[in-house]
């Protein structure tokens, strides 16, 4: 039963913050975890977006933080979400 939750959360495209792979709170690794991407890069452009745009990024990045569930607790109770 395990395996057919996580198909289906694999499906579902659920955006979470990765604890596991985290500098402050794990919202940039979760969000490359959504879009398949490299962690490097989406941490490097959050910084190039933060100089160019300084309050913006920043905040959305904290109210993120805030919001988002952690990885764990989303395969832990997939009900939920």
């Amino acid at each position: 039963m395990k395996i057919w939750m996580v198909i289906i959360m694999i499906e579902k495209k659920i955006l979470y913050k990765d604890v596991s792979r985290r500098k402050i709170s794990g919202v940039l690794a979760g969000f490359s975890d959504y879009i398949n991407g490299d962690v490097t890069l989406i941490r490097v452009l959050f910084i190039l977006l933060s100089i160019a745009f300084v309050p913006i990024p920043i905040i959305i990045y904290f109210i993120c933080a805030l919001v988002m569930p952690d990885k764990h607790d989303i395969f832990n109770n997939p009900n939920q979400y």
